[in-house]
């Protein structure tokens, strides 16, 4: 790595718990809060983001993540440790951050850009292409009080966004904003990354980590616990969620914490992957565009669990998910009702995907979501290759049918 544009180390943030009068007296006099009354929400915190880098930070609720944007952007100060930023800065944060209600979304503007190092004259260079880019018609000059969240985030992205900075810091304040401005905003986060902005973003959404990062970070317990590429750090990431869930159900069965987890209540057998054919039970790891295919899988329930899911996601080399479905979404709800093996087959009449290589990665959990109840979590259970066929050659991860029609305009 060249010079790094962000360096951090030894980084930590406590807060001072409450005080009574005695104790606050004590602090107030020494000029410093008493060690044994710190609360820390980081600490031992180091890592180095190089130029033009994308990093997304990951982690539950109250893993730090904001806490440490915050210290990056400059708007909290670290109680030890360092932090080395090479050029500007621009932090889309906490929702409207810094925007005062009674003024209007213009002057919150100009506010903002002033805050920053801008002149009058910069921001009036930019003001109409942040009105335009923002969207928000007649409220831009309304007080920011009368906004929706989704209209603040507009005005907030638009704001923060009119320079290109060195680094581009976004917390999860997009999420709030509607589908159309979300695909608007990852389109500049994209321009931006392609002219050589470095990103720090945190997110809980895995597809805009896959897509937008180079490199993921994971923060639990408030330190480091995996910083590598995002499919890996993503997948340790469930999987550290599913074992601790299945501990809590299975205190002291040993968990793994790479490709499978889970509490072992129900389980996986094997998994393959097939041909069309009925009687075809070989397992196929190439398929033209197109052709059908099955993914057969045989799982083993240890006891009645009513609410047994299992579920499967197809996701390409980068780890994009391509394809996801379950066996709850498909109509098939009793799978779990009794103890024994039994085979559950998804059939893919058409595998209508781009030529690439494939994984499959698998779930059986509780209910619809691969998080609850997690019985057998199992990562990169499949790998297959998808090859163009006879058909037309064509760019993207989906093969869609097209057809097409040619004809003159008719003449007046």
């Amino acid at each position: 790595m060249s010079k790094p544009v962000i360096s951090v180390a030894g980084l930590g943030k406590a807060y001072a718990s409450a005080y009574g009068k005695k104790d606050l007296m004590r602090r107030l006099l020494s000029g410093r809060a008493d060690p044994a009354r710190l609360r820390w929400v980081l600490r031992n915190v180091s890592f180095e983001v190089g130029r033009g880098e994308a990093v997304g930070l990951i982690g539950v609720n109250g893993a730090g993540k904001s806490t440490l944007l915050k210290m990056l952007a400059g708007t909290t100060r670290p109680t030890e440790g360092s932090i080395g930023i090479d050029g500007t800065i621009s932090a889309l944060l906490e929702l409207g951050l810094g925007f005062h209600g009674d003024f209007t979304g213009r002057q919150n503007a100009y506010m903002s850009g002033q805050m920053t190092g801008r002149s009058r004259a910069e921001m009036d260079a930019v003001m109409d292409e942040i009105e335009a880019f923002a969207e928000v018609g007649d409220y831009f000059d309304w007080p920011v009080r009368t906004y929706s969240s989704g209209m603040q985030v507009r005005v907030a992205f638009a704001v923060a966004t009119a320079f290109k900075p060195d680094v581009l810091i976004i917390d999860e304040a997009l999420a709030v904003g509607d589908a159309y401005f979300q695909h608007k905003s990852f389109a500049r986060i994209r321009q931006f990354r392609e002219e050589g902005v470095t990103l720090l973003f945190v997110s809980h959404d895995p597809g805009a980590i896959k897509s937008l990062c180079d490199r993921a970070i994971l923060l639990s317990a408030g330190g480091v616990e995996k910083d590598g590429d995002p499919v890996e750090v993503l997948d340790y990431y469930y999987a550290l969620i599913s074992a601790r869930e299945g501990a809590a159900e299975a205190e002291g069965q040993e968990q793994d914490y790479g490709r499978r987890s889970g509490n072992g209540r129900a389980r996986m057998v094997s998994a393959q992957m097939l041909g069309a054919s009925d009687t075809n039970a070989v397992d196929q790891p190439m398929f033209r565009v197109g052709e059908p295919a099955r993914l057969r899988v045989e799982i083993e329930v240890h006891e009645p669990l009513p609410g047994l899911t299992l579920g499967m996601t197809i996701r390409d080399r980068t780890g994009y998910d391509v394809f996801g479905m379950n066996t709850r979404r498909m109509g098939f709800a009793d799978i779990g009702l009794e103890p024994g093996r039994r085979v559950v087959e998804f059939i893919l009449p058409s595998l209508a995907i781009g030529p690439g290589h494939y994984h499959i990665s698998m779930a059986l959990h509780d209910d619809d979501h691969h998080v609850a109840g997690n019985y057998d979590r199992w990562d990169q259970a499949l790998v297959f290759e998808v090859t163009f066929g006879s058909g037309v050659a064509f760019a993207g991860v989906a093969a869609l049918p097209v057809e097409m029609e040619v004809r003159p305009i008719d003449s007046v």
